[in-house]
């Protein structure tokens, strides 16, 4: 089913902020933000904006 839970993968950049991507794919894939083209990063969204502490 698209849009549902298995679609999202976290990622986290050098500074370790992590964040939750819509971007497809194998979700078990291990990505690193600085490595996701612009379009990529467009769809993600900085877990601390929405939890409230970079660690949850």
């Amino acid at each position: 089913m698209k849009g549902d839970f298995s679609s999202l993968i976290w990622v986290n950049d050098k500074e370790g902020h992590e964040y939750v991507c819509t971007i497809g794919g194998n979700s078990d894939e291990k990505r690193d933000y600085d490595s996701l083209n612009e379009s990529e990063r467009a769809t993600c969204m900085n877990t601390n904006n929405f939890i409230g502490t970079d660690r949850w």
